[in-house]
């Protein structure tokens, strides 16, 4: 569902969008160079990839069989929101995320509906993905918490005593993860990263993760939202610089709190696909494979709402109305890279 996936070559069945599992993508007039649980990604030439995020919606690693209208709105457009406020803080990949820019880059598209790829399209600079998930936490959730009360320890690091489940960590933690073809990414240690990485780009890696989430959290904390934890990507030009890439602080790569609902020793309500999963764990007869259940609409409905809530909370517009930003805009990928 990554622009890392990039690097791992076309889709290997060969198979159009319709035939394969989900909603189907956009039949765009360009290079697919990946199909992704969420994302089409397209080779749009001279060392950039389109990224296309479609309305698909996974959970537990299954492609459900409704789409989240706007999901993919959301999630395109507060990515931009991000990286430009990120810009003084990293560099990044996204070259244009406005309908207007993209097709004066691509007017192949002139003649594709504009609901298959306006206000969905990030143009981005080509890389090599790194094969790691940089993960930084601030709370105890989800998979830290199941590690910390199995073994006391998060990515390998002992923690104190006595923590309980969403508890604020006293200081935010670099949980790194593998990057996984199939199934769930598996956590390593931060040596593990040193030795698949190099230990300079390890720990500059896990810099610019600390600063991007600080900078994160407390953007999201003027906004009422914990930002509990968080992933980030990131990838090489070809001259080696480092770049962040992929989706950025959305609600699909990040563990959003309200603040008014937070209590340590529970699990807050998140803004993300949460009544989806509250949906699917209260069914007696679905195992987590495929094929999987319909979502009523009523689950579609709550999951779309709390899409656009985090979105209006985080940006303070609407987003029918919201305008993504212009950011310097090379004609050329400044290394020519190529994944």
């Amino acid at each position: 569902m990554s622009a890392s996936e990039a690097a791992r070559g076309p889709t290997s069945t060969g198979a159009s969008v319709s035939a394969l599992p989900g909603p189907g993508g956009p039949d765009l007039p360009l290079p697919r160079v990946h199909r992704g649980k969420v994302r089409e990604l397209y080779d749009a030439g001279d060392g950039f990839l389109l990224m296309v995020a479609s309305d698909r919606v996974s959970a537990f690693d299954v492609v459900l069989p409704q789409p989240i209208p706007r999901k993919g709105e959301v999630l395109t457009l507060l990515t931009a929101w991000w990286m430009k406020k990120l810009g003084g803080v990293v560099p990044h990949h996204l070259v244009s995320a406005r309908p207007e820019e993209i097709l004066e880059r691509l007017p192949q598209l002139a003649d594709v509906p504009r609901a298959d790829w306006a206000r969905r399209s990030l143009l981005v600079r080509r890389t090599r993905p790194l094969p790691i998930e940089c993960v930084v936490r601030g709370y105890l959730a989800g998979s830290a918490w199941a590690e910390y009360r199995k073994s006391g320890t998060l990515a390998g690091e002992t923690l104190p005593a006595g923590l309980t489940q969403s508890q604020k960590l006293p200081v935010p933690i670099f949980s790194p993860a593998t990057k996984a073809t199939e199934g769930h990414d598996e956590n390593i240690t931060f040596q593990e990263v040193c030795r698949r990485v190099g230990t300079a780009r390890a720990e500059r890696l896990r810099k610019l993760s600390h600063q991007i989430y600080a900078f994160g959290r407390d953007t999201a904390s003027a906004r009422g939202i914990l930002l509990a934890d968080t992933k980030f990507e990131f990838g090489e030009l070809e001259g080696g610089e480092l770049l962040l890439i992929d989706e950025v602080l959305t609600p699909d790569s990040s563990r959003y709190w309200p603040k008014e609902g937070w209590r340590p020793g529970g699990t807050p309500p998140s803004l993300d696909k949460q009544p989806i999963r509250d949906w699917l764990d209260a069914l007696p007869d679905w195992d987590r494979s495929p094929p999987p259940p319909d979502l009523t609409p009523g689950v579609v409905d709550a999951t779309t709402k709390r899409y656009r809530e985090v979105f209006m909370r985080l940006t303070g517009v609407e987003l029918s109305k919201y305008e993504p930003p212009s950011f310097d805009s090379p004609s050329r990928s400044p290394s020519g890279s190529r994944a």
